[in-house]
């Protein structure tokens, strides 16, 4: 497994990626409705190249395959935050993770921030995050718990 900055050829993977793991995994926590509202049919209802290009974002790359990403925002917010449904557990998250908490340490960032699904709650604890408050947000009509966390660095 090699962490590796994103490059534009990972877009379709990536799209792919974070789609299948929420439909396979997230569902587990969200309902069918929640689930297809958060990860649309439409895999490209965002311009990965561009979002991902804009931030600083990790991929976990297995000999070409996808198996993970993480995008750091300038001001140490953690946007996107996924593993491949077939490498749960398996070590991918700590790795991407690893890299951005060093990257945000090089930056003089004080703090990591992010809004941890109900699923993801539990390995953003293990990484040290705390939770701050429990939020409701919604996407395209559907509202959705999850958490504001915060790493203090």
């Amino acid at each position: 497994m090699h962490i590796r900055l994103f490059e534009e050829r990972d877009a379709e993977q990536i799209a792919q990626l974070f789609h299948d793991t929420i439909r396979e995994i997230n569902r587990r926590d969200y309902s069918p409705s929640q689930v297809a509202a958060w990860a649309p049919d439409d895999i490209y209802f965002r311009d990965w190249v561009a979002v991902c290009s804009q931030r600083i974002t990790y991929v976990a790359d297995d000999h070409g395959v996808i198996a993970g990403f993480g995008e750091l925002e300038s001001n140490g917010h953690i946007g996107c935050f996924y593993c491949h449904k077939n490498y749960q557990r398996c070590g991918v998250g700590k790795q991407i993770y690893q890299e951005i908490e060093a990257k945000a340490i090089a930056l003089n960032l004080t703090q990591l921030v992010t809004e941890a699904s109900i699923t993801a709650r539990p390995f953003f604890e293990k990484m040290g995050f705390s939770v701050v408050r429990e939020q409701e947000v919604y996407c395209r009509g559907e509202q959705f718990k999850n958490y504001v966390m915060q790493k203090l660095l």
